[in-house]
This record gives C-alpha cells, sequence and structure tokens, in this order.
C-alpha cells in the first residue's frame, strides 16, 4: 500500500483521478506499484467478482481526507471475513460474532508484527492489536456494506486530496515470518515480532529512492518523480502553513 501512485498519478490524470482496474494491472506490470487503500479494494473486489465471491466495500469516514476503505468477503456459508490489503494484513480473517476468533486469545499469523483480537460491537467489529512491546492499538471497521457507486465516488474524492506525508508499507518475508517495513513522513522502520527496528535517517532524495526501491521494486523513475512531488508540496506547506 502506498501513497505515491497517487501523487505521481494526480499530475499525469485528466478530471478523474481514480484509476480502473485494468490501468491499475498496466501501471504494476510497468512500474511495480500498486496504490493507495481505495485502489487495493477496488482491485480486489475486482477479483472477488472475477472469482464469484460475494463481496462487498467497506469504509470509515469515507469522503473525508481520512477515510479508509476495505473489503468484506464471504465464504458459502455467509461467513464474513475482513480483507484489509490496505492496513496489510497477511491473510482475511473471520469477523462473526459465532467464529472462535470471538475469544479471549490473541490470534497470529494475520497482522505482520503484531497479534489481533477480534471483538463484536453492535454494527461494528474492533480489532485489538497487541504489539511485542507491550503496546495496545485498535481499530473499527463498521462492516454495513457500501453502495459501490458511493464507495466510488469516496475513492475519487479521496484520490483528489494529497497529503504532504508521503507513505509506502510493505510486507516482507524474513526470517520465517511476515514482517511489516514502513516508509512514513521520510521515517522508514521494520515492525517485526520481536519489536519495532528504526532504519538510519535520510536527507538526500535519492537516497530514498534507492532505500524504497530495495523494499519494493518499484521503478526508481518512478521513485525519483513521486518522491519529488512531495518534497515540492511539504515545502509549500511548510512555507503556507497549509496542508490540504
Amino acid at each position: 500500500m502506498e501513497t505515491l501512485t497517487k501523487a505521481w498519478y494526480y499530475q499525469r490524470s485528466g478530471d478523474q483521478k481514480q484509476r480502473d482496474v485494468e490501468l491499475m494491472k498496466q501501471h504494476h506490470d510497468q512500474y511495480g506499484i500498486t496504490g493507495n487503500c481505495f485502489d487495493l479494494a477496488i482491485w480486489l473486489l475486482a477479483a472477488f467478482d472475477d472469482a464469484r465471491v460475494n463481496a462487498y466495500p467497506i469504509g470509515s469516514k469515507l469522503g473525508t481526507v481520512d477515510a479508509h476503505a476495505a473489503i468484506i468477503a464471504e465464504d458459502r456459508d455467509g461467513r464474513r471475513f475482513l480483507c484489509d490489503l490496505g492496513d496489510q494484513w497477511i491473510q482475511p480473517i473471520l469477523i462473526d460474532g459465532d467464529s472462535q476468533n470471538f475469544t479471549s486469545s490473541q490470534l497470529s499469523g494475520y497482522f505482520p508484527g503484531a497479534e489481533v483480537q477480534v471483538k463484536s460491537v453492535g454494527q461494528e467489529v474492533e480489532m485489538v492489536y497487541y504489539r511485542p512491546n507491550g503496546k495496545q492499538s485498535r481499530q473499527l471497521y463498521k462492516v454495513k456494506p457500501v453502495e459501490r457507486l458511493q464507495f466510488l465516488a469516496a475513492a475519487e474524492y479521496s484520490q483528489h486530496h494529497i497529503s504532504p506525508e508521503p507513505l509506502v508499507e510493505v510486507r516482507l518475508y524474513e526470517k520465517g515470518e511476515t514482517r511489516h517495513w514502513e516508509f512514513d513522513n521520510w521515517n522508514s522502520f521494520l515492525s517485526t515480532n520481536t519489536g519495532l527496528y528504526h532504519d538510519e535517517p535520510l536527507e538526500n532524495l535519492e537516497d530514498w529512492v534507492d532505500r524504497i526501491h530495495e523494499k519494493t521494486k518499484y521503478d526508481k523513475a518512478f521513485l525519483l518523480a513521486s518522491l519529488g512531488f512531495y518534497e515540492k508540496l511539504n515545502l509549500e506547506s511548510s512555507e503556507t502553513g497549509e496542508v490540504e
């Protein structure tokens, strides 16, 4: 999951900023890139449609700059599974209240660098994340289906609004575990089952291109263009004191 493509495509597109699945596939083949949570959700939903799996989009704070998107898929028995590629989940997780996940147990193998617990809260599902250092965090999902046209409108809105803080998240399989490497606002770190490890800071744009390329294999010319956009946007924001 990354927001670099949003900035890169924003400069090259017309009025419509949300890419369709075919264009996402083309860009992935050409540059190795993926997209933000809306891109990934739309792409995954199309894959479920092709496989004839009943699935629908969900979201939080849709129509705002803080929106997040994910997918719910159902098996043949109607059991619901959360699929959140935007947050880098390793595999879908069963969310129905009568499932074995609704216990006091902390479950491993679903989220990189953390164990999780599923809790039902009315029409919402709460995920509790347990980090190796003892820190806990929580996220609430509204599991009510979002109508697809409404979801696409929210996606389009999101693609028109770019935060000056670039973000890249990638899952890496190393040393027998799925790890989570993140580049967030010009800092990077690795989340593992044993803790959080910060990378050495970098000042040079070309050095960031090399580091992100090493982790993601994204095209270097793409990285230079998108990071350059963010560097300029960050400078303009600091000068005006405004954040879009």
